[in-house]
């Protein structure tokens, strides 16, 4: 039987213990029924892994204690590490966008609210949308068998995203571009250390916005004839890096 896996926060290691409680205590030990002298395996936000074994389980808390730990092996980091700079799309594409690029080897995610995005979030919102939405990336890094969980920030609109971009290979895309592709990109450039992605939502990116972007180094590419989906775009972009760059 495979030794389970968890995401966990650096925090809850202490004195040789990891200890939590919550939704890994409400997984580990009411959905999976482990138990003390069961063997895990933990990962936290920091890259390191640890192996240990079960030795309480109390009414809301269970504490593992830790056997060894090592820096975890992160094979997909070959490939540069990529930001997704999102305009926030409709409904629940978000959750689809953060949990397949998570499986795909997205580094961060970057949301922000585009001109011409349906939805909207309230300053009162942020906080809550941002726990979820990293809870959401947890879980997806848990299932797939990630070692580190990207982390999800919020930008008010495409200026100040832009602003705070400062990866050494910057690309929007844009159905509006004509002339070049992302092929044509991609293939004359070295590896960078770090990319970030551009995506606008369901209507496109305004003009206002692409002139945000391209001000701060950001380069036009189109993905051929097709016009993607917002959720499909990220997916593919992901997909096309890690085969270039990447393991695969």
């Amino acid at each position: 039987m495979s030794v389970r896996r968890f995401m966990i926060k650096s925090r809850a290691i202490q004195d040789g213990y990891a200890s939590f409680d919550g939704d890994i205590y409400k997984h580990m030990v009411r959905v999976l029924r482990m138990g003390p002298g069961d063997a895990v395996q933990m990962a936290d936000e920091e890259g390191m892994a640890y192996f240990g074994t079960i030795s309480q389980v109390s009414k809301e808390r269970v504490a593992v204690k830790i056997d060894s730990c090592s820096p975890a092996v992160q094979s997909y980091l070959t490939a540069p590490c990529i930001t997704i700079c999102q305009a926030l799309p409709k409904g629940d594409k978000t959750d689809l966008i953060l949990q397949k690029g998570t499986e795909l080897g997205a580094h961060n995610f970057l949301l922000f609210g585009g001109r011409r995005s349906v939805a909207k979030i309230r300053d009162n919102q942020e906080d809550i949308k941002l726990e979820r939405w990293n809870r959401i990336t947890a879980e997806a890094a848990r299932q797939c068998g990630r070692s580190d969980i990207p982390k999800v920030g919020w930008r008010s609109g495409a200026e100040e995203a832009a602003n705070d971009s400062n990866q050494e290979l910057r690309l929007i895309l844009w159905e509006g571009e004509r002339n070049q592709s992302l092929k044509d990109v991609i293939s004359v450039v070295e590896k960078p250390s770090s990319v970030i992605v551009a995506i606008g939502p369901e209507g496109g990116f305004d003009p206002l916005e692409v002139r945000h972007f391209t001000q701060h180094g950001f380069q036009p590419v189109s993905l051929g004839a097709r016009i993607l989906r917002t959720e499909t775009a990220s997916i593919a972009i992901l997909a096309v890096i890690h085969y270039i760059w990447g393991e695969m």
